[in-house]
C-alpha cells in the first residue's frame, strides 16, 4: 500500500513538472530546472521563448543580477556579455538547444550580449536591462492602486478619445496635495512584471522619501476613428496617407510629434481637471513632471517647453528630436528636428531635462538621425546652463536603458524636493558644467 501511494505521488510530481514547464517560466525558475539537471528544462525552454528568438540568438530572460540565455544551434555556441566572454555554453539535449546561466555584477543600467558560432558572430542583443531592487517589489513599500482603464473624449483634438489609468500611491493623504506625473504610451508602464516596471520604482521610492508622493497619470495616444470629418480626422488622414503609416499612429505622431502648446494645453485644460475633481494635487510646475519614449520623449520636452509653468521636470528616452511632423502644417513652422536652435535662440525656460538615448538609434531616411539629434540637444541644454543629464550607451530604439536606469532619473528629477516650495529656479550642477561637451567619432566603420 505504501509503495503504490509512493508511485502515486511520484506521477503526480512528475506530472506537476511537466504542467510547470509548459508555462512561461522566469530567469530563476530556469536558472533552478539547469542547476538541478532537470529532464524538464527544454520544454520550459521552449515554453518562455519563441523558436524565432532560439533560432536567432534572443532569447533570454533576467532578474537583479541572474539571466539565462537560451540558443538553438547546430555547433557549439561561446557567449559574449559586454565583449567579454562569458561562461561555458551547456547542451540541454541533442536538438541542438544550449543554454548558459550568467551573473551580471553592474545593475541599474543596459548590458549587451551576442553569440560565437563557428568562429562568426551570431545573434545578441544591445539592450540587456538590469534592473536593480528599486525596480522589483520590495518589503516596507506598500503598493498603490492603478484605477480601471478611463476613456476621456476631446475637444481639442475634435472627438479624439484617449484610454489612461490614474496610480494613486499608497501614501497619498487627500488632505494634502500631491505631486504629479505625465507618462505618455502609458500602457507601457503599468505592468510591474513589464519590460519598464515604473509602478514599483514609485512605490518603493515614495517609502523610501526619494521622491514626493505623487499621482501618475499613464495616458496612451488618442483614437480618432469614431471623429470622421473633423479638422483633426482630416489632418490624421492625410499625414496617414503621405507617410503610409495608420490612422492610429498617425495621431500619436499628431499628438506627441508636434511642435505646438495644442498637447500640453489638452493636458492642461482637459485631462488634469478631470483627475483634479478626484484627487488633491498640487498646481505648481514645480510639482508637476512629464515623461515619454521615442515620440513620447519629444512630447514630453515640448510640453515642458512650451508651458514651463506646467511642468518643470522632463525624463526623454530615446527622444524623437526629428523631422517627423515638419511643416505637416503649413502654420506650424518648426519640426523636432529644431529644438537644439530653439534651446540656443530662444529665451531660457526653467526646466530641469534628463535626455537618454543610444549610438546604435535609428538612422531613418525620412526623419534624421536619432543619436545626433539627442547629442545635440545635451549640447544645447548644455551651453544654455540648463540644469540637465545626458545618459548615452550603445543601445538602439528600445526602452531598456531608460528603464534599466529609472530610479536614478527619477532620484536626480526629484532631487531636493521641498514639498513647502512652489517654486526653484534650476541651476546645472557643478559637476556637470565643470565637464566638456560632448564630441562624436564614427565607429560603425572600423573593422572588428
Amino acid at each position: 500500500m505504501r509503495t503504490l501511494k509512493f508511485l502515486f505521488l511520484t506521477v503526480m510530481t512528475c506530472s506537476s513538472l511537466l504542467a510547470f514547464a509548459a508555462e512561461k517560466m522566469t530567469a530563476p525558475q530556469l536558472i533552478s530546472l539547469a542547476q538541478s539537471h532537470s529532464a524538464t528544462l527544454a520544454d520550459a525552454i521552449h515554453a518562455t521563448f519563441s523558436a524565432k528568438a532560439l533560432q536567432e540568438g534572443t532569447a533570454w530572460a533576467g532578474l537583479g543580477h541572474d539571466f539565462f540565455f537560451a540558443l538553438q544551434s547546430a555547433t557549439p555556441p561561446a557567449i559574449f556579455i559586454d565583449g567579454v566572454a562569458g561562461p561555458q555554453m551547456e547542451s540541454v539535449d541533442a536538438s541542438g538547444l544550449w543554454y548558459a546561466v550568467a551573473h551580471i555584477e553592474e545593475l541599474g543600467t543596459l548590458h549587451s550580449f551576442y553569440y560565437q558560432v563557428s568562429g562568426a558572430r551570431f545573434g545578441g542583443d544591445l539592450n540587456l536591462p538590469a534592473f536593480g531592487p528599486d525596480s522589483y517589489p520590495q518589503a516596507g513599500a506598500p503598493p498603490g492602486k492603478l484605477s480601471e482603464k478611463l476613456v476621456h473624449t476631446s475637444k481639442i483634438y475634435d472627438g479624439m478619445k484617449s484610454e489612461y489609468w490614474v496610480y494613486v500611491p499608497a501614501g497619498y493623504d487627500p488632505h494634502v496635495s500631491a505631486a504629479l506625473m505625465v507618462f505618455q504610451d502609458g500602457g507601457g508602464y503599468i505592468h510591474r512584471d513589464g519590460n519598464n516596471p515604473a509602478l514599483n520604482v514609485i512605490d518603493n521610492l515614495i517609502a523610501q522619501k526619494k521622491i514626493p508622493v505623487m499621482i501618475c497619470i499613464f495616458i496612451n495616444p488618442g483614437d480618432v476613428t469614431d471623429a470622421p470629418g473633423t479638422p483633426t480626422y482630416h489632418f490624421v488622414q492625410a499625414f496617414a496617407a503621405q507617410w503610409n503609416r495608420t490612422l492610429k499612429d498617425s495621431m500619436r505622431s499628431t499628438e506627441y510629434d508636434t511642435v505646438s502648446d495644442r498637447y500640453v494645453r489638452f493636458l492642461r485644460d482637459e485631462i488634469i481637471p478631470e483627475l483634479s475633481a478626484h484627487y488633491n494635487l498640487r498646481k505648481d510646475a514645480y510639482s508637476h513632471a512629464i515623461t515619454g519614449l521615442s515620440s513620447g520623449g519629444i512630447c514630453s520636452f515640448n510640453s515642458a517647453w512650451q508651458m514651463p509653468d506646467q511642468f518643470s521636470r522632463v525624463i526623454s528616452w530615446i527622444g524623437s528630436f526629428a523631422a517627423i511632423q515638419w511643416k505637416e502644417d503649413p502654420a506650424i513652422p518648426d519640426g523636432g528636428q529644431d529644438y537644439p536652435e530653439k534651446i540656443l535662440r530662444e529665451p531660457a525656460r526653467n526646466l530641469r531635462v534628463w535626455l537618454q538615448d543610444g549610438s546604435n538609434d535609428q538612422e531613418n531616411d525620412r526623419y534624421g538621425s536619432w543619436p545626433l539629434a539627442n547629442i545635440r540637444m545635451a549640447n544645447a541644454l548644455k551651453l544654455k546652463n540648463y540644469d540637465f543629464h545626458f545618459s548615452f550607451g550603445e543601445g538602439n530604439h528600445n526602452s531598456g536603458h531608460g528603464a534599466a536606469e529609472f530610479p536614478a532619473e527619477m532620484i536626480w528629477l526629484w532631487r531636493d524636493y521641498d514639498p513647502a516650495r512652489t517654486s526653484q529656479t534650476y541651476e546645472i550642477e557643478p559637476a556637470e558644467k565643470a565637464k566638456p561637451l560632448f564630441r562624436v567619432s564614427i565607429a560603425s566603420r572600423n573593422p572588428r
